[in-house]
């Protein structure tokens, strides 16, 4: 019979700890806005709107000692579509997968039915450390956030014994308070490994992704509940226009917005198309930026029925 062969230790890789670590919570709980401090710059889209982000946008945090990739997922909820489902899915899968667990709660809204149902699916998960991370401390005083905390460690203990979560970290992603504390957290929870990705590298999702984030993020900006969940946003194509010179390059960006009901495009083109150059106009920097070059970009809206229950149109959609 073989011997086992020996787990790696710390000093094998000369100190170096490296890994994944997801961040879960209901919408809104701030983990897109916590995964780009962390990184230290805009890898994943934040909007005041729940359920925005719709993909794992991985984030990688560097240090001279420690490689961090962040797992950015969907809020976890009780679904109600099609949609919905597979999103719960791939966060389910996503936890499976990672070496520990970030989860979000804000720290100025009270425990509810939301988190206590997460906390249930975390509890289920089983041998992966457990983070609670109250999000938002710079929202409430001093006061408030020790009521908070003392909640969220009640609630560690109802759903996984007395031990509870591995550990509880207050955060303000807004004003940089115990961001740098949270990536040592989820390090020290890292294994033993040599680096995972380059070291320029902030994300490993590709450009078309981050393009078509940008263009959801500028397209929910002060538009009513009813539109996060009901637009999607797909990059036909980012191509070289042809004939420019080596010094005055410009790439052509085409893009469909994606809605269910007429009634929703109108409010995406607003009147005259105002609103739709308004999306392009705020779009542009952050993908100009994204891509180090000038763009040119093509947004059109189409109208494709009940999206989010069609299983046809999902697959078509990217879901």
């Amino acid at each position: 019979m073989s011997k086992k062969s020996k787990a790696p230790s710390i000093e094998d890789f000369g100190g170096f700890r490296a890994g994944f670590s997801v961040l879960v919570g209901r919408p809104n709980a701030g983990k897109s806005t916590l995964t780009n401090a962390l990184v230290g710059k805009k890898v994943a889209i934040t909007s005041a709107k729940p359920q925005t982000t719709r993909h794992t946008i991985r984030g990688i945090v560097h240090r001279d000692d420690a490689q961090l990739i962040l797992v950015d997922t969907p809020g976890l909820h009780r679904p109600r579509t099609l949609l919905g489902k597979r999103l719960n899915d791939l966060v389910a899968d996503t936890l499976a997968e990672v070496d520990a667990i970030g989860f979000c709660l804000p720290a100025n809204e009270k425990i509810g039915p939301g988190d206590k149902y997460i906390a249930a699916q975390l509890a289920a998960v089983g041998n992966k450390p457990v983070i609670a991370i109250v999000t938002k401390a710079d929202l409430v005083d001093r006061q408030a956030l020790t009521e908070q905390l003392l909640a969220v460690a009640a609630l560690g203990r109802e759903v996984l014994g007395e031990e509870g979560w591995k550990d509880i970290v207050p955060v303000s992603a807004a004003d940089g308070f115990q961001v740098s504390t949270v990536a040592d957290v989820l390090i020290s929870h890292m294994p033993p490994s040599p680096p995972l990705y380059p070291g320029g590298e902030l994300t490993d999702e590709p450009e078309a992704v981050m393009v078509a984030e940008l263009i959801r993020e500028a397209a929910l900006e002060g538009v009513r509940d009813e539109l996060p969940h009901s637009l999607a946003v797909v990059v036909d194509e980012i191509v070289p226009r042809e004939g420019r010179a080596e010094d005055n390059q410009l790439l052509d960006v085409r893009v469909n917005l994606y809605v269910e009901r007429p009634s929703q495009k109108a409010i995406i083109i607003g009147k005259g198309g105002s609103r739709l150059r308004e999306v392009g106009t705020n779009a542009r920097k952050g993908i100009e930026a994204l891509l180090g070059t000038r763009i040119y970009l093509d947004l059109h809206v189409k109208v494709a029925k009940d999206w989010q229950r069609d299983p046809k149109q999902l697959v078509k959609l990217g879901f």
